[in-house]
């Protein structure tokens, strides 16, 4: 790997300093930008091989159009580093994924030229078209004779989420525009693995046909069944002739309204300022279809670009563009991932009942062995959240056992589905929420903060957190024979601990906690944990001890909670702390609070302690723990808080900066703030 300085890239002021490059000036930028991006993901994590794609269609991109004043909307938004190295945001980048450094997605508080957050598939072209009318609304749309400085559109997706259900329905409207509208198909031939299903067959099929019929023999033909073909047609005559050249007959995107052009290489810049030079005056909704490789300029990347989707830091030995390179990802434990994807595939061998999806994630979900093992009982449908929990809606009620392998985050895309398809009708599927709670650098498109909030809503739901590998493993052999309804079980993206690995895991009983550890006489307190912030807990009693005595428990249930447990206790007149790496809004807390009302008890004793009512943005995991008090010592601090009235009380000591970010600890919630 090259250890100059990025010459070119260092020099960029704008990206309107790019037009005065050659396009060989232009070529050696995009080495420079792939070498950046691969020293720093190397040394930090993060996405490479969906940037290294784009690097020369970024590069083109802002060449043509001024997205200072024009519209850049991004979807899936992990392909934006290049955007970000030629905006300005260079001197971030070395603290990639930081608080203090350039966000792994698009961030608007970093740049202007950043328009929206974004995380999740299938987005830009919707807000893409919401701009775009609000645009015209405001009369500053261009327009090619009334309005040539006038704002340009242009969204672009890849990745495989064009067969996001959003996307579709972001298509449907796109082809009603009246205006310059451009749709930039990024495709890859893949999506973060293997992309699937008929759409992903369809594109298939055009990067391996030859048969592009030349627009200028079949224009007419073309745009007779082109909705809005008339005024089509009109602009067709507007067209530059390599646009002409290229439009696709019978492309799947003309039954939307949108002409098609390509697809073209993704990787020739010459070609792609062309094309886009010609696409940028065109007055009517356009698709231009490029196709690149995922992981563009390096071996180990293109060779394996779902490995190298988003890995964590790396080692290289020898030359990385070279064949003869070893690349060594840096091991940082057993993952839950990991664990629960062993787990899957043991319960599969035992019970034929057993069925399994995931939507586009079998390496982020630990799917992939048990899709090579099952092919018949387990599928990646894509990135189709929705459509995969009723599928496994559908597999319920014909007596099959499904499980829905999700992240946290995703989940969210899916609700309704929970809702509609399963629990109101009282059908058994299971949820494996991966990446609940904080997720370190992905920050806060990434978070899994709210799905005890959305699912503690639905009847009959059962929410479960593990806290280690055999807790796990013992939910997910509840969740096997639970038949009442939705059930879940959340775990981080984190290494399994070993902390209680001493003491036999007991099986999950329905609603009922597990004693992790208690004094010899009276507690103090009772810690009430959710999930994996019990073992920082162990930490934090240990700590405490011989000074007040904790007990802890793994609460394993937010719904239902152990009833009898927070009796027991509050007539004892033992304060409890209830413990999330959830939103304190509707979490576990809450529905102990809620639980105590219920039976009538005093709820002055409960203090709740979670995930604070604001963002928390991208750092390490552990960083983000302890700023949100959810270590052990910011466990230490509550106690001692709640036990020593000459320390001030949670909410006393919570400040929240103007912007609405935490700048200080402790996020906890008193009962009567509740």
């Amino acid at each position: 790997m090259s250890n100059t300085p990025p010459r070119i890239l260092a020099g960029l002021s704008s990206p309107r300093d790019l037009r005065s490059l050659s396009i060989e000036d232009l070529e050696r930028l995009a080495t420079e930008i792939r070498e950046a991006i691969v020293a720093q993901v190397s040394r930090t994590g993060g996405h490479l091989a969906p940037n290294l794609g784009v690097v020369e269609l970024t590069i083109a991109l802002h060449y043509v159009f001024d997205f200072g004043h024009d519209r850049l909307l991004f979807d899936v938004g992990h392909q934006c580093y290049p955007h970000k190295l030629l905006t300005g945001r260079l001197s971030m980048l070395s603290d990639l994924r930081t608080r203090k450094g350039m966000a792994g997605f698009p961030e608007p508080s970093e740049s202007p030229y950043d328009l929206f957050r974004v995380g999740h598939a299938g987005t830009g072209i919707s807000t893409a078209v919401g701009m775009a009318r609000g645009d015209a609304l405001n009369r500053e749309s261009y327009e090619p004779k009334s309005r040539t400085d006038g704002r340009r559109v242009v969204t672009l997706i890849g990745d495989a989420s064009i067969v996001n259900g959003v996307a579709m329905e972001g298509l449907n409207n796109a082809g009603t525009l009246k205006r310059q509208f451009l749709v930039v198909l990024n495709d890859n031939g893949m999506s973060i693995s293997k992309p699937q299903g008929a759409v992903s067959q369809y594109f298939d099929r055009v990067r391996l046909s030859t048969l592009y019929g030349d627009f200028k023999r079949s224009a007419h033909k073309i745009l007779k069944h082109v909705p809005g073909g008339s005024a089509l047609e009109e602009a067709y005559h507007r067209m530059g002739e390599a646009t002409k050249a290229w439009v696709t007959e019978d492309s799947w995107f003309e039954r939307f309204g949108l002409v098609t052009v390509g697809p073209i290489d993704g990787h020739d810049l010459r070609t792609l300022i062309e094309f886009l030079t010609e696409a940028r005056d065109f007055d009517r909704p356009m698709v231009l279809h490029v196709k690149t490789i995922k992981g563009k300029g390096y071996t180990f990347s293109e060779a394996d670009a779902s490995t190298f989707h988003s890995p964590p830091a790396f080692s290289v030995d020898g030359e990385v563009v070279h064949e003869g390179c070893r690349v060594e990802l840096k091991k940082e434990g057993r993952s839950f991932t990991t664990a629960f994807g062993e787990a899957m595939l043991s319960m599969m061998e035992r019970d034929e009942r057993i069925v399994a999806c995931t939507a586009a994630m079998p390496d982020g979900t630990g799917l992939t062995r048990v899709i090579n093992q099952f092919p018949d009982r387990c599928w990646d449908v894509g990135i189709c959240e929705s459509h995969a929990l009723d599928m496994m809606a559908g597999l319920a009620k014909t007596a099959y056992k499904p499980f829905f392998a999700v992240y946290s985050t995703f989940l969210q895309r899916a609700f309704d589905q929970a809702f509609q398809e399963s629990a109101l009708q009282g059908l058994p599927v299971r949820l494996c929420l991966d990446r609940a709670g904080l997720v370190g650098g992905d920050g806060a498109v990434h978070h899994g903060f709210c799905d005890v909030a959305l699912l503690r809503t639905l009847p009959n739901s059962c929410i479960m957190a593990a806290i280690d590998e055999p807790s796990l493993i013992a939910s997910l052999e509840f969740m096997r024979t639970f038949e009442d309804g939705l059930s879940a079980v959340r775990y981080p993206r984190d290494n399994v601990s070993s902390a209680v690995a001493d003491s036999p895991c007991p099986a999950f009983a329905f609603g009922k906690a597990r004693l992790l550890t208690a004094p010899a006489g009276r507690s103090d307190i009772a810690v009430l944990a959710f999930g994996t912030p019990a073992i920082e807990a162990l930490v934090a009693a240990r700590e405490l001890s011989p000074e007040y005595a904790v007990s802890v428990y793994d609460a394993r249930f937010a719904k239902p909670v152990d009833r009898e447990l927070v009796r027991k206790l509050l007539l004892d007149r033992t304060p409890i702390l209830t413990l999330e790496d959830h939103s304190v809004v509707g979490g576990f807390g809450s529905a102990v609070l809620e639980a105590a009302s219920e039976l009538g008890l005093d709820t002055s004793r409960i203090r709740i302690h979670g995930l604070p009512d604001s963002w928390i943005h991208q750092d390490p995991r552990s960083s983000q723990l302890a700023e949100v008090g959810l270590d052990a010592a910011g466990i230490a601090r509550v106690i001692r808080a709640m036990l020593d009235r000459s320390q001030p009380s949670a909410k006393e000591g919570q400040e929240v900066s103007a912007t609405g970010d935490l700048a200080h600890t402790t996020h906890s919630v008193v009962s009567e703030q509740v």
